[in-house]
């Protein structure tokens, strides 16, 4: 089983926290990433001949500004397909009934929305280009459109973030049918205008009163935390994000796409221009390489299998790995029983844990 990936990089205008690789969206870009998709497409598929694809996620960037028709094509590329979770990230203020009909027709079945905050204040903190209003109004044309599997993404720990305006977000969430829901503390990354500007964010007590809020909340409303930042009703856990932490193979197209096949990390040049032209001359766009040796594949795969809340059942380890998760259990960030998986003070501290086991 594999899934697959495409990096959609167009953008109106780039958030201050975003780290990602995004352009202008222009019509002479697009041309420009169809024509590298397609033939990006023909170079890879002899990998995915008679595998079979389980998940096809299309982020960026805004995947939605390239059109329906679009991404149409290139699901049809990838079939006959069977069973499949199709995903497409979205933005509320380019979300309509209309387009979201228009994608379900062509195959997506999930879509996920970039909503952030339900707080207007939030919104204009994070220079968000939609209101709490239109946030809200997205994700009820996604349902009216019958898609049926529905995730928002929310942050906390933003600048001038209060208490207050978090639990009103969180209130909020009652009212909106959405199935899964992607939560994240604001990172400010290098090489982002947030960084640039050093903006403060809440202390770390604030931060953990958010963070136990949000769980208080979303355990009520029956979503169970089935990954350090992922939450789902029963059955709607995202499958393609799920490959991403048990190591499933899965290959990335455009500019800036990772992968992951036959062990080795890749990734693709962050660059249109240069990606296109790598495909034209049968050249590999690719950039970076890299292949862990042992045992440092298997601490990788144990450090990131316990992002998951139930955890893994630890394979055989070396030596210095066992000491280290001993050392863990004893200061009650990891248990063991069947499997090993993170206390709840561990989940808080899942950096450290996975920095001792690396």
């Amino acid at each position: 089983m594999i899934s697959v990936y495409f990096h959609i990089p167009f953008c109106t205008k780039k958030c201050p926290y975003c780290h990602f690789y995004v352009i202008p969206d222009e019509v002479r870009f697009h041309e420009l990433l169809r024509e590298g998709l397609l033939l990006e497409w023909q170079r890879q598929k002899p990998l995915i001949a008679g595998k079979k694809i389980v998940s096809i996620y299309f982020g960026g960037g805004t995947p939605t500004l390239f059109g329906a028709e679009a991404i149409g094509e290139i699901i049809r590329l990838c079939g006959p397909l069977e069973d499949v979770e199709i995903t497409v990230e979205a933005n509320p203020e380019e979300s309509s009934k209309e387009l979201f009909s228009a994608l379900k027709s062509v195959g997506v079945n999930r879509i996920s929305l970039g909503v952030q905050s339900l707080d207007d204040r939030s919104l204009q903190t994070l220079e968000r280009m939609h209101s709490a209003a239109k946030a809200k109004e997205a994700i009820f044309a996604a349902k009216e459109a019958g898609i049926e599997n529905i995730s928002i993404d929310l942050m906390y720990d933003l600048p001038g973030q209060t208490e207050s305006s978090w639990v009103y977000t969180l209130e909020q969430l009652k009212e909106l049918p959405i199935q899964h829901l992607s939560l994240y503390n604001l990172t400010v990354e290098p090489h982002t205008s947030f960084y640039q500007r050093k903006v403060s964010q809440p202390k770390p007590e604030e931060s953990l009163r958010f963070l136990h809020t949000a769980l208080e909340t979303l355990h009520i409303l029956g979503f169970h935390r089935y990954e350090i930042s992922a939450f789902a009703k029963p059955n709607y856990e995202s499958r393609h994000n799920l490959g991403y932490w048990t190591f499933r193979p899965f290959l990335g197209f455009g500019p800036s796409a990772f992968s992951y096949w036959e062990g080795e990390r890749h990734q693709n040049v962050a660059n249109l221009q240069r990606y296109v032209r790598s495909l034209r001359e049968d050249q590999s766009p690719v950039t970076f390489r890299e292949t862990l040796p042992y045992p440092q594949n298997l601490k990788e795969q144990i450090a990131v299998g316990l992002r998951l809340t139930n955890g893994l059942i630890l394979p055989q380890v070396p030596p210095e790995t066992e000491h280290a998760i001993e050392s863990l259990i004893k200061q009650g960030l990891l248990e063991k029983k069947e499997r090993v998986r993170l206390t709840e003070r561990g989940k808080l501290f899942y950096d450290f844990v996975a920095s001792e086991l690396i």
